[in-house]
């Protein structure tokens, strides 16, 4: 499975500062993945990419770089992320599950002013590739340039965004608000709805022959609002681990060591990733299995995906057997922000009031699994670190 990571922030970051110099970068996951822990395929290697969005005079649609090496030994890497700094970046390290290794795998993806990642897979993909292929539009069919599930379910996206009445390619107008996060969100859920129902018509004879449940952590952005979604298309698993963290600055206090700093109730930069980026515990909140994430005016807000997979008992536990079978552990210290309260409201959100990043943050609970991981890890990271790295 991949890693990915999000920064939105009132002022422009350093990509450097997210991507190269924490203890944990994304950088640092491509070959040492701490919830990764995948003996048969230890790294993320198979290319990455980095996307992010320029002054409004340079236009409104990203710059993405990407590259088939690996993030560690890619020196225009180094060499970007030093001298770029934006106020909305996507990264992404990849590991294969679909698609070859090549440029036009590496996310993020990107139309028009639109920018998509996904860590995970749809599953039963061989039997449904076909059916996403032809329902969608020709324009999205077209635009598919590699052969990754990630591309088609960017595809499907944009196709129900269109099926919305909204048009992908609209560029807008400069300081405009996006497509606008509740358009943004739907079309999201739209996609997994879709990918669900497309994975329910294939017989029952072929989906003995394939694992049917799908891991779907998708992130898009049209440049104002960012959507993440932490979702599996089970009722008993946990879905990949996803995190956030939210400050008013993101300070380094010493080579590799940095902080989220809270001075006030602001979240003048947030963050959301695969794993969180450091080892501060009361830096980073677990986002729940199956619920979307919105980054709207630097305001964060988790909404429950309310589906047959869904589960409404807070007490409820999952099994983290099938994310360890796809490389992936789900738990790992920090809060875990609470599931949001049924109401009679918001229908566009599935009749759900959502949590702010300001509930979540004041859980003081760590979950005891994650906590035994943990420690399990540091014992790890001790001694490769009296080993040594050639």
């Amino acid at each position: 499975m991949c890693r990915f990571l999000v920064y939105k922030g009132a002022s422009p970051i350093l990509l450097s500062s997210l991507i190269l110099e924490p203890q944990h970068s994304i950088l640092t996951q491509s070959y040492d993945s701490r919830l990764r822990l995948d003996t048969r395929r230890p790294h993320n290697g198979d290319g990455f990419g980095v996307g992010y969005y320029t002054p409004p005079s340079l236009g409104p649609t990203p710059c993405i770089f990407t590259s088939t090496i690996p993030a560690w030994n890619c020196i225009n890497l180094e060499r970007l992320a030093t001298k770029t700094t934006s106020s909305l970046i996507f990264a992404h390290v990849r590991a294969t599950t679909e698609g070859s290794l090549s440029d036009s795998n590496c996310h993020p993806f990107r139309n028009g002013r639109l920018m998509w990642m996904h860590n995970g897979n749809i599953g039963c993909w061989n039997h449904v590739k076909r059916a996403v292929a032809m329902d969608v539009d020709a324009k999205w069919f077209n635009g598919v340039q590699g052969n990754t599930d990630s591309e088609w379910a960017f595809a499907l996206f944009l196709d129900s965004l269109q099926r919305a009445g909204c048009d992908p390619d609209s560029l807008g107008q400069e300081g405009d608000s996006g497509f606008g996060h509740k358009v943004l969100r739907e079309a999201v859920l739209t996609t997994i709805r879709r990918i669900n129902a497309f994975i329910k018509t294939i017989p029952e004879k072929m989906r003995n022959d394939e694992d049917t449940r799908s891991l779907l952590n998708f992130a898009v952005t049209d440049g104002q609002s960012v959507i993440c979604t932490r979702y599996v298309t089970s009722a008993t698993d946990e879905a990949a681990s996803l995190y956030f963290s939210s400050g008013t600055s993101w300070k380094e206090e010493g080579k590799g060591t940095f902080k989220m700093e809270r001075r006030d109730k602001g979240a003048d930069i947030v963050l959301v990733a695969s794993e969180p980026l450091t080892f501060e515990r009361d830096n980073w909140v677990t986002v729940p299995t199956n619920s979307v994430l919105t980054v709207h005016k630097q305001t964060v807000m988790i909404h429950p995906i309310i589906d047959e997979y869904y589960n409404h008992s807070p007490s409820y536990s999952r099994s983290s057997g099938f994310a360890v079978s796809k490389g992936l552990v789900s738990t790992a210290p920090g809060a875990t922000a609470p599931p949001a309260k049924a109401s009679a409201l918001s229908p566009a959100t599935g009749g759900l009031t959502p949590i702010t990043a300001g509930d979540a943050k004041i859980i003081p609970s760590i979950d005891g699994q994650g906590k035994e991981l943990r420690e399990r890890l540091d014992a790890v990271q001790r001694k490769v670190a009296n080993v040594g790295v050639s």
